[in-house]
C-alpha cells in the first residue's frame, strides 16, 4: 500500500480556516501530531467476540474479585444477560429477584427511621412501618428503594465488562417509570444498561503496518536551497523603498492596495450570495506572492492602474483550503486603490549586515540562512513522514467506534479549536457563549465526523501497535517530560492535574515510540514537487 502526503502551504485573503487545530501541549515532541484516544479502562482492553449473540450468566451474590467496588454482598444472585450491540456497545439486561429488592427496601426503611422526625416519637427510635411510610410518603419510599436497588446491583451486574468498559460511558436505558411499574407489580426489578467497551481493532492486511510503503511529497518551498533564496529575496525587499506607480499598470514585482469582494454565480448566471470570507478592504497584494494568495488571481488584475476597477469570473480550485468553496463559481470585483513598485538596493557585501546582523559578506548571509533552513527542512520532512504514516494507519484498520469515544475526541478537538480562535480573535463573552453552545458543538461533530473518525482510528492503531510489539517508554524519559511539562504550566501560571499530565505525557511518548519503530521498518520515498 502507498500513500502520498503533500505539504504545499496555502495562504489567502481573509478566508476563514476550516482545518482542525492540534491540542495545546507543553511536551516538546515536534514529530508527534496526533491525539491519543480519550478513554480509560480498568484493565487492558479485552478482545470482543460477536460469535455469541447473547451471553447469560449469574451475577454471584458474593463480592466480585474483578472490581473492588463490588463489596456489598447480596442476599440472592442476579440474573444478567449480556448482548453485544453495534459500535462497540454492550447491553446488560438485569433481573433483580424479590429477595434482593426486599433487602433494599428494609435498608431504606431503616435509613428513613434514623433521619425522620415524626411527632410523638423520639428521634432514632423504632416507628411502626405504616406510620413511617405515611409520614415520608409511599412514592418517596418506593423511589428511594428503586434507587437503592440500582446502586447495590449495578456493580455486580457490570462486573463482567468492568475490565473493558469505557470510563463514564454507562447509562441505564430503562426509564424510571417502567422500573416503577415493574417494582410496584412484582416487587422485583428489571432494567437494561448500555455501556461502551474498548473497541476491537482488525488490521487489513494483518500485520500490514510492519512493511509500510510511504511516498512523501515535499513542496519545493521547503527545500533548504529554495527557502534560502526566497528568504534572501524577502530580506532584500524589506530594505527597499515603495514608490508610487503613476504612468503604467500593475506588473509582476509591484505591490497593490486592493479592495476585494466576491459573490457566487448561480446556474442561470445570475448573482448569488456574497462570500464574506473573500471580502477585504485595503488588502496589500504582493504580485510576487500572487499564486499563494489565490491561484491565477494575478492574471485577472495584471495591467490594472491606480483608481481602476475590474470585475471578472473565477472558479475556486478543487484543492482550495476552504471546502465549501471548492469548485464554486464566483464573480470578483477588485478596486485598485494604490500601486507601488519597489526600489531595491544592490545586493552586495555593503548591505550584508543589514540583511543579517553579524555578517560581513553576502556569502556569509547565504551560508547562515542555508544552515537554518537545512534544520527546518529536516524537521518538515520528519513531520511529513509522520503524518503520511499516520494517514496510512487509519486506512488499514477496521474498528467500530463507540459513541462516547467519538464525542469525547470531537469535543477535545473542538475545544482546542475554540482556544485557538479565542487567542487569535479575542472573542467577547457573547461570541464565546455562541461558539461554545451545545448546538455549535453538535454541528461541529456532524460536519467533522470523517476527520474525527479518522483521528480515532489512527490513535487506536498506534496504541494497538505499541501493545502488539511490546514497546516500552523508559522511566527516565517519562519523568523528564512530566517535569518539563509541569514547569511549563508553572511558568505560565496555569493550573494543572499532575496525574492527567503524566497520562498525556505517557500517551505522547508511546506515540513517538510507535512512529520511530514504524519508520525504521518502512520503505519511505521522498519526492520534491
Amino acid at each position: 500500500m502507498e500513500v502520498s502526503c503533500i505539504t504545499t502551504p496555502q495562504t489567502f485573503f481573509q478566508f476563514k480556516p476550516t482545518s482542525l487545530y492540534p491540542l495545546p501541549s507543553s511536551i516538546s515532541l515536534p514529530n508527534v501530531h496526533f491525539l491519543k484516544p480519550i478513554y480509560k479502562i480498568n484493565q487492558s482492553p479485552l478482545a470482543l467476540s460477536r460469535k455469541t449473540i447473547e451471553t447469560n450468566f449469574i451475577a454471584s451474590a458474593a463480592p466480585s474479585a474483578v472490581d473492588n467496588s463490588v463489596s456489598d454482598k447480596l442476599p440472592a444472585d442476579l440474573h444478567v444477560t449480556e448482548t453485544p450491540e453495534p459500535n462497540s456497545r454492550v447491553r446488560i439486561s438485569v433481573e433483580v429477584p424479590s429477595l434482593v429488592c426486599e433487602d433494599c427496601y428494609r435498608r431504606v426503611i431503616k435509613e428513613f427511621m434514623k433521619q425522620s422526625k415524626i411527632p410523638g416519637f423520639r428521634p432514632g427510635k423504632n416507628v411502626p412501618e405504616n406510620i413511617l411510610v405515611s409520614h415520608v410518603g409511599k412514592e418517596n419510599v418506593k423511589k428511594a428503594t428503586i434507587e437503592s436497588i440500582l446502586k447495590r446491583t449495578l456493580p455486580h451486574a457490570m462486573s463482567s465488562v468492568s475490565a473493558r468498559a469505557l470510563e463514564d460511558s454507562m447509562r441505564i436505558s430503562t426509564n424510571f417509570a417502567d422500573m416503577d411499574n415493574i417494582y410496584s407489580a412484582m416487587k422485583s426489578l428489571k432494567y437494561d444498561v448500555i455501556v461502551d467497551v474498548a473497541p476491537e481493532i482488525k488490521w487489513v492486511p494483518e500485520d500490514g503496518y510492519k512493511n509500510l510503503k510511504i511516498v512523501v511529497e515535499i513542496d519545493k518551498e521547503i527545500d533548504a536551497q529554495t527557502a534560502t533564496e526566497q528568504e534572501l529575496k524577502r530580506r532584500l525587499k524589506a530594505l527597499g523603498v515603495l514608490r508610487i506607480v503613476t504612468e503604467r499598470g500593475l506588473e509582476v514585482g509591484d505591490v497593490a492596495i486592493l479592495d476585494i469582494s466576491a459573490e457566487t454565480i448561480e446556474q442561470d448566471e445570475s448573482a448569488g450570495q456574497k462570500i464574506p470570507s473573500a471580502e477585504s478592504k485595503g488588502f496589500q497584494f504582493d504580485t510576487e506572492d500572487g499564486n499563494k494568495v489565490l491561484p491565477d488571481f494575478l492574471d485577472s488584475i495584471i495591467g490594472m492602474k491606480r483608481g481602476e476597477s475590474r470585475s471578472f469570473p473565477y472558479v475556486f480550485p478543487d484543492s482550495w483550503n476552504q471546502e465549501d468553496l471548492r469548485g464554486v463559481r464566483a464573480q470578483f470585483k477588485v478596486d485598485c486603490k494604490e500601486l507601488f513598485y519597489r526600489d531595491l538596493p544592490e545586493l552586495n557585501d555593503s548591505i550584508a549586515d543589514k540583511i543579517l546582523s553579524g555578517c560581513t559578506t553576502i556569502e556569509e548571509v547565504k551560508e547562515a540562512l542555508l544552515q537554518k533552513f537545512l534544520e527546518l527542512e529536516q524537521t518538515a520532512k520528519e513531520q511529513a513522514t509522520d503524518n503520511a504514516i499516520l494517514d496510512q494507519l487509519h486506512k488499514m484498520v477496521q474498528v467500530e467506534i463507540p459513541p462516547s469515544l467519538f464525542e469525547e475526541q470531537g469535543r477535545q478537538l473542538y475545544g482546542a479549536q475554540l482556544l485557538q480562535i479565542q487567542a487569535n480573535m479575542k472573542l467577547n463573552e457573547q461570541q464565546l457563549s455562541s461558539w461554545s453552545s451545545p448546538r455549535a458543538v453538535r454541528e461541529y461533530l456532524q460536519n467533522q465526523k470523517e476527520n474525527i473518525t479518522n483521528i480515532i482510528k489512527q490513535n487506536l492503531a498506534v496504541g494497538d501497535i505499541f501493545k502488539r510489539e511490546n514497546l516500552q517508554v523508559l522511566t527516565d524519559e517519562l519523568v523528564n517530560e512530566v517535569e518539563n511539562s509541569i514547569a511549563e504550566f508553572k511558568r505560565h501560571n496555569q493550573e494543572y492535574d499532575e496525574e492527567r499530565v503524566r497520562e498525556q505525557v505517557q500517551e505522547v511518548l508511546e506515540g513517538a515510540k510507535v512512529l520511530e519503530w514504524l519508520k525504521e521498518r518502512a520503505d519511505i520515498q521522498y519526492i520534491t514537487k
